[in-house]
């Protein structure tokens, strides 16, 4: 378990830089205490990371989530959310032993590509107004619409009247620092790569405000992280909030905790999917283990005051990116934050959080390389349309809403796909009599393929020598027999003849197509005992 910890406690560092301003942002723009943030980034990374059986996976606090944790508090009260976060995490571990797992398996690789490639592009931008200075937008608010009334691009566009020149400058130091570390000192020895690039960048963030504290290039505390530092351990026992179970009953509790559990394992499983394809060992992760995982952590979570975990991408992505081996790096960075906050707090409050910005810039871009939409050019529009919509939907609108719309334009351009491929035709000009015409169709031919058959039969022309060949054929849907059956009789009256042609042998005008594939046993007729 310890062998990969050269890489792993790096890693984990990384993580930790990652994790604790998107805790923190998370929590305040789902309207929750900062220290619930905390909570939840604690147990994501400490015990889901131990039960979970993804090796490079990182749970905490989800953005995607804090619409619905925004909503609920308003309307429960936060001691009552707190239920619904508890018995969210029991119907995580019943999805679990129902195998639901399976569910991420089910989402086109455009589309998971698209899941990717649009939270890079988001982490960018967000991060844009924090590199120089400007934070009126809390940390984990991913919406395209901000709470404040802007949005993503305009509050780009209004960062030239309130740039904060010292964050602009440790920021801009913190990315060359960052740029300098990846692609050139960490090729240089063992030491460049046991110390990363972000710690190092954090070092000088710290120095920096420390530095220039008092002078024209100060960083004001509105630009600085900003973690509960309780003056006693009683104040510190205050952070914790605990569920009022009397209310387990209410209909809208349990309303609540199925819309987390539901939303929080799909983005799971999906993150799930993306972090193993991402993994450069490939490995795969048991996804119903990670629904126990999930539901184990959200009960505990909510216990003790926590806002609802997922597996976030981000972390994960920065955990792979910074070349974390095994989940030791996911528990590492979950002690990280429980000893910085208990321990350490005033020195956290030193970070600026440009500097983490120009961390996340590093995450983003990795996430949205310009190499992904070529590559997915290339592959053809098939792919290429799915990823894109998801891509701008998710940029535009929000994560489930562009997954959403990216699976179902997937599945359509599937169905059309398989429209195309249900036959073949071949024609032939003969020496004598009518045209010839041999169809072939394909391995599996549904209901889906009904309009392309149909119209295949329809335009034969009179007299035509139709052939038609299903030697591949494993599967014949009802509806496809159905249409056949329906064309003999035109058949006749349009002197069409047709030969059948199977594995066993050949079959010139059939009289009955449902008994033929019965034989072949490619259409199961006891279903349809009424066709005879």
């Amino acid at each position: 378990m310890f062998k990969h910890l050269a890489k792993d406690l790096p890693a984990s560092i990384v993580v930790f830089f990652v994790a604790l301003p998107l805790c923190l942002g998370i929590a305040v723009a789902s309207d929750a205490p900062p220290f619930a943030g905390l909570i939840a980034g604690i147990i994501g990374g400490i015990v889901v990371g131990a039960i979970s059986g993804s090796q490079v996976g990182v749970s905490g606090p989800a953005a995607g989530l804090a619409a619905i944790v925004l909503a609920a508090i308003a309307s429960l009260g936060y001691e009552k959310f707190l239920v619904a976060v508890v018995l969210g995490g029991v119907i995580q571990i019943v999805f679990g032993i129902a195998r639901a797992g399976v569910i991420g398996y089910y989402f086109p690789s455009s589309v998971i590509k698209g899941m990717l490639t649009g939270i890079g592009i988001i982490i960018i931008l967000k991060q844009i107004p924090h590199f120089f200075g400007v934070d009126k937008d809390p940390n984990g608010d991913f919406s395209f619409i901000q709470p404040d009334g802007e949005n993503t691009f305009t509050e780009i566009l209004n960062i030239a009247g309130s740039i904060g020149w010292g964050s602009t400058i440790i920021a801009v130091i913190a990315l060359l620092v960052l740029i300098l570390w990846s692609e050139f000192l960490s090729k240089k020895g063992k030491l460049f790569t046991l110390i990363q690039g972000p710690l190092v960048a954090v070092v000088l963030g710290i120095v920096f405000y420390a530095l220039t504290t008092g002078s024209s290039l100060e960083i004001s505390d509105l630009h600085l992280v900003d973690v509960p530092v309780p003056d006693s351990f009683e104040s510190f026992k205050g952070q914790f909030i605990f569920p009022d179970f009397s209310v387990i009953w209410l209909p809208e509790i349990w309303i609540t905790a199925f819309t987390i559990a539901l939303v929080a394992s799909l983005e799971t499983l999906l993150c799930v999917e993306a972090t193993d394809k991402l993994d450069p060992e490939k490995r795969i992760t048991p996804t119903n283990r990670e629904l126990y995982a999930q539901g184990t952590g959200n009960i505990l979570s909510g216990l003790i005051g926590g806002i609802p975990i997922t597996q976030v991408i981000v972390r994960s992505s920065a955990n792979i990116q910074s070349g974390g081996k095994t989940k030791m790096s996911a528990i590492f960075h979950g002690f990280l934050l429980l000893i910085s906050v208990v321990a350490i707090p005033v020195v956290l409050n030193m970070i600026p959080l440009s500097v983490l910005a120009a961390v996340l810039f590093v995450v983003g871009y990795k996430l949205a390389k310009p190499s992904t939409f070529k590559a997915m050019w290339d592959a053809g529009l098939k792919q290429f349309v799915p990823f894109i919509v998801t891509v701008i939907i998710i940029v535009f609108k929000d994560l489930l809403w562009g997954i959403g719309i990216g699976l179902v334009l997937g599945i359509i351009m599937t169905l059309y796909q398989s429209y195309k491929n249900s036959h073949f035709l071949h024609k032939e000009d003969p020496d004598h009599g009518g045209p010839k015409v041999r169809m072939t169709l394909a391995e599996e031919v549904t209901f889906f393929n009904k309009a392309a058959v149909k119209r295949e039969l329809d335009e034969l022309p009179e007299g035509t020598q139709l052939e038609l060949n299903i030697t591949k054929t494993t599967y014949m849907d009802y509806d496809i027999i159905e249409i056949l059956q329906d064309f003999k009789q035109k058949a006749e009256s349009r002197n069409i003849d047709i030969t059948l042609v199977s594995q066993r042998g050949t079959l010139k005008n059939p009289e009955n197509y449902f008994q033929f594939f019965k034989q072949e046993k490619i259409y199961p007729l006891k279903k349809h005992n009424q066709v005879s």
